[in-house]
């Protein structure tokens, strides 16, 4: 093995791409020059939090979210292709974390040896869980490797030996790292969230695609080991959800603060607009080439009433106007769209939502600022500067009830020390548990809007916090992959529709009496229209789904393909990788022209 280490961004190196065996270090150093204090140790391992935690969650598509350009996910078919090089199958970042657990012992500091060790292993675990989620089964390395190492050619090991060594490794975290809030660096309560986030995707995942794997362990070891990890945090934990006392802002405020809680948010990505750390997400809602998302008329129909009855079990529920159907709702939907009366942080004026800016006219606000944020420049491209959630509470709750009610162990109380805490911020009714098997929700059970596979006592309590989960955490990156654990990929099918409208004519979105909107019929003439009033011709400029009336529908004539259940669930290997390594075997259902 080579003698040399590679520092900062000169360590690019895959393990098993042609980078590894055909790049030459920029700088090199023998190893016995390194790792020597504990400062060297924090300098070498900060890159990871930068390089390996996602910083822009907000706009990820799923069927409750949606962009003018979809995702190649909800395309399907043809749309989904093996790439040659790149599709998620990179290794440098794991180069990194072995290189440092190899030659750390050489750091005098026993304490910060003890420290940055429980810290490489939880971001390999952490490294691991995004493997594994994207392409199933994948090589396990834990020691730094040379490019002319034999196991750079190791063969794919079973999801079972890779979740062993993850459970092995965030162990040692969760024993090592330390107990105080430290809301941007890793400790110990992040490592025991990461634990219960990736046993609860591992435990479902198994139950829902029934994997069952010859003297492994079954689904309900993992589902135990998450709701365990979890139930530490909301037993033993410092933290406690964000709360003011306001329920009709305070879901809202968390996210658009320039600082993350440090009451919430377990862990979290700082920006800084004096830094010049910035990321796109008010621009993503405000200006109009950032993506125009919109929330989906399936999304904003899972809200509950503000009495805590299903909006959908209401007569007409299909064709209720934006007003009608945004009245004495669950809070938190005010509080993710703009909705009649709404105003930015800080400001005053009434703003309707803008279908110049979002596709299905359901404009998402959450982690949108105050406009004088980031120096009076937060609505540019790249320069919102709230901090990002990588973990926090409300999190930790979801999965700890998700995780009782897959096993049937859940509890009354088990519902009261975490969705019901959820729902207190809010001020919404409590979810009863007898109540919610005895009557399971028709719409989120159904083949249209909701899961077909959900079975058994507790499929209503468990529907239930599958809709908790989407209005909690929309926008923070999870609804992808909880359509894949829950094997529920035919979701994406589903209607990507707007907002309803009966046919041409005025429309108060803010709840004035004023038009804000005019529709108008092809073969007519453009009707005139005050300042700030949006006008559309129905037919060209708005496209709604039964032709003059109907809902929003933008991609209504996308050509999409069915969820592909025997394929899309993983992703493919790159051509380039399966060239370079040969026992390297292809996800099912994925042609990429190689016969091994």
């Amino acid at each position: 093995m080579k003698r040399f280490i590679i520092l900062a961004v000169a360590l690019t190196a895959g393990l098993s791409s042609c980078d590894i065996l055909d790049t030459k270090p920029l700088s090199q150093i023998t190893q016995t020059d390194y790792f020597k204090t504990e400062t060297e140790l924090q300098l070498f391992t900060n890159p990871l939090y930068n390089n390996m935690l996602d910083k822009n969650p907000y706009d990820d598509q799923s069927d409750l979210l949606v962009c003018q350009t979809l995702s190649d996910e909800i395309l399907g078919g043809e749309k989904r292709t093996v790439p040659n090089t790149g599709g998620g199958w990179t290794w440098t970042d794991l180069r990194r974390i072995n290189t440092l657990l190899e030659y750390i012992d050489q750091c005098e500091d026993k304490d910060a040896v003890t420290h940055y060790t429980a810290l490489s292993r939880f971001f390999r675990a952490y490294f691991y869980f995004e493997k594994v989620k994207r392409f199933g089964d994948v090589p396990w390395y834990d020691v730094q490797l040379g490019s002319a190492d034999e196991a750079l050619y190791n063969p794919r090991d079973s999801r079972e030996l890779v979740m062993t060594k993850m459970i092995e490794d965030i162990d040692f975290a969760i024993h090592e790292l330390p107990s105080e809030v430290s809301t941007y660096r890793v400790n110990r309560w992040a490592a025991l969230a990461l634990k219960a986030q990736f046993c609860l995707y591992e435990g479902t995942y198994r139950k829902y695609h029934n994997v069952l794997i010859e003297g492994a362990n079954d689904y309900t070891y993992y589902l135990d080991l998450a709701a365990k990890a979890a139930g530490e945090i909301l037993t033993d934990g410092p933290y406690k959800l964000y709360s003011t006392g306001n329920p009709d802002t305070d879901y809202m405020t968390l996210f658009a603060q320039e600082d993350a809680s440090p009451d919430e948010y377990i862990l979290a990505i700082k920006f800084d607009y004096g830094l010049a750390i910035h990321h796109n997400a008010t621009a993503f809602t405000l200006v109009p080439t950032q993506g125009r998302p919109g929330y989906t008329r399936k999304m904003v129909n899972m809200y509950l009433m503000k009495d805590g009855t299903r909006f959908t079990d209401q007569t007409g529920w299909q064709e209720k106007s934006f007003i009608e159907e945004t009245q004495n709702r669950d809070p938190r939907l005010s509080q993710s769209i703009r909705t009649p009366g709404y105003t930015r942080i800080g400001k005053t004026e009434v703003l309707a939502p803008d279908l110049g800016c979002s596709v299905t006219g359901y404009q998402p606000i959450k982690f949108v600022q105050n406009p004088d944020d980031s120096g009076g420049n937060v609505d540019r491209n790249d320069r919102s500067t709230c901090d990002i959630p990588v973990y926090r509470l409300a999190e930790v709750m979801l999965n700890y009830a998700e995780a009782k009610a897959e096993l049937g162990t859940l509890t009354q109380d088990d519902l009261n020390i975490s969705i019901n805490k959820i729902r207190d911020r809010v001020d919404m009714p409590h979810l009863n548990l007898a109540s919610a098997n005895a009557n399971p929700d028709w719409y989120l059970s159904s083949a249209d809007y909701g899961f077909t596979n959900v079975s058994g006592a507790n499929k209503g309590v468990i529907l239930e916090i599958r809709r908790e989960r989407a209005i909690e955490l929309i926008q923070e990156g999870t609804r992808y992959e909880d359509l894949v654990r829950w094997k529920a990929g035919p979701c994406l099918d589903q209607a990507l529709t707007g907002m309803y409208f009966p046919g041409a004519g005025e429309y108060d979105l803010t709840g004035d009496g004023k038009a804000d909107l005019i529709l108008y019929n092809e073969g007519t003439a453009k009707p005139e229209a005050g300042d700030g009033v949006y006008v559309y011709q129905i037919g060209t400029e708005i496209l709604l789904s039964g032709g003059t009336r109907g809902y929003v529908s933008y991609h209504k004539n996308i050509e999409r393909t069915p969820y592909n259940e025997e394929r899309d669930y993983l992703y493919p290997i790159p051509i380039n990788e399966r060239t370079l390594n040969k026992n390297l075997t292809q996800n099912p259902g994925w042609n990429d022209g190689l016969s091994y």
